[in-house]
């Protein structure tokens, strides 16, 4: 049984990344080394998007005004910059204030939809995360799947 499912699941993300996921851009801002070789792989192989990948919020923000990605999703916790400080600098660029942002964060489960709203954040996802479901997950919170 467990294998069929197994199977089942395989196809259903073989079906999804191939007929319901357009080739966007994404711009990953994680600081974590390996979460983020991690999400970059689920990102291009499940969800067939194109990643630009950084450990640097700096860095990032520079990214985002240069590529325009479609998104970002975008680590809190991070060193030198945490994440609300990224999307104030973010939201104040009229060259990037609409990006639209997906959080990922160990503390995901503290974000509430004020806060949310305040960053204009689209929603937020906790660490640890399933990396099959990673990409749909995103793809539904930026409301692509529709």
């Amino acid at each position: 049984m467990a294998g069929r499912l197994d199977a089942l699941r395989v196809k259903l993300m073989d079906d999804w990344s191939v007929g319901r996921m357009t080739a966007k851009k994404i711009l990953l801002v994680e600081d974590d080394t390996n979460v983020r070789e991690v999400v970059q792989l689920c990102l291009q192989d499940l969800g067939n998007w194109i990643v630009l990948a950084t450990s640097s919020p700096v860095q990032g923000l520079q990214h985002a005004q240069q590529e325009e990605p479609d998104a970002i999703v975008l680590d809190i916790s991070m060193p030198g910059m945490d994440g609300f400080m990224f999307l104030e600098e973010l939201r104040s660029n009229p060259k990037t204030q609409n990006i639209p942002v997906v959080l990922l964060s160990a503390n995901a489960r503290w974000l509430n939809s004020h806060l949310l709203e305040r960053y204009q954040v689209a929603g937020a996802i906790a660490k640890p995360f399933d990396a099959t479901l990673l990409s749909m997950q995103i793809s539904t919170l930026l409301g692509w799947d529709a």
